[in-house]
């Protein structure tokens, strides 16, 4: 097994950032700490792109990730309300950290 790194990119208005990180965090991340082979996660706001919000998830294998069912994730996405943004994903398998 090898560590996972999740990404996923949203768009969230500059206007509405502050507020969405808020519940982000909360629901998110608090739900993610609970979840066996999580790491740690990271949130970058794009200094070119103002909209752009890109969430970085540290997994200890892709099969903890993957463990986590549909519907624990729709469940999640409910508690965000109105503040749910569809978002692209992407992920990387870490081969070699020095």
């Amino acid at each position: 097994m090898s560590q996972v790194i999740e990404l996923l990119r949203f768009e969230v208005s500059a206007a509405d950032r502050d507020a969405w990180l808020e519940v982000e965090r909360r629901v998110w991340t608090g739900f993610l700490k609970t979840v066996p082979g999580f790491q740690r996660k990271e949130t970058w706001i794009d200094d070119d792109e103002p909209d752009a919000v890109t969430v970085v998830i540290w997994w200890e294998s892709r099969e903890q990730w993957y463990a986590v069912t549909a519907e624990q994730s729709a469940a999640v996405d409910r508690e965000m309300g109105e503040w749910l943004r569809p978002c692209t994903m992407r992920s990387w398998r870490v081969v070699c950290a020095d």
